[in-house]
């Protein structure tokens, strides 16, 4: 478990107790008593497509350098997810994309970690790899490197979409993984 030392209020020690009013143990600043709240990250991204094809990015950082996923990351304050996953789609790939659906949530609690996808619908044929990619492909169904997938949810998302695909009804997902 994570551990906040030091109040983002006042810069008083913390301690790990129940506050006043909570359920469960939390960082509480001493001095103040402002609570240090933990909450999970949201990972927003898309599923992309373009003639029947899914864009995959190789990833150029760790975790799981040289691995292939979608395009996807941390949400920025701000910005809506939709937005958020419109612009890592941007910044891994290069492409434009039109028509998003929220598709799939995946609650990951072991490592705190929230994620929302989009199927999307790219603009063009046009993509390049960003700085967080090593390369990027559209992917025939058929050729997807299963066993280069960077992470469960990645590998989740995509079956889904293939399950889904032929009957051309792409409920929301939602899942446990781990």
């Amino acid at each position: 478990m994570f551990k906040i030392n030091y109040c983002n209020q006042c810069g008083g020690k913390t301690a790990f107790r129940i506050a006043e009013g909570e359920d469960r143990k939390r960082d509480v600043c001493h001095d103040c008593g402002f609570i240090q709240y933990l909450n999970p990250r949201i990972i927003v991204g898309t599923l992309p497509t373009y003639q029947g094809k899914v864009l995959l990015c190789r990833r150029a950082i760790e975790p799981r350098k040289g691995y292939w996923t979608l395009p996807a990351g941390f949400m920025e304050c701000g910005e809506t997810a939709a937005d958020g996953a419109r612009r890592e789609t941007m910044e891994e790939a290069g492409a434009q994309l039109t028509d998003l659906h929220l598709y799939a949530l995946y609650d990951v609690p072991m490592i705190d970690q929230f994620y929302m996808f989009y199927r999307a619908e790219m603009l063009s044929g046009d993509f390049s790899a960003g700085v967080e990619s090593l390369e990027v492909e559209l992917f025939a169904l058929t050729d997807i490197p299963w066993g280069e997938m960077a992470f469960p949810t990645i590998t989740k998302v995509l079956r889904q979409y293939i399950d889904d695909l032929p009957s051309g009804h792409f409920n929301l997902v939602e899942a446990r993984i781990g």
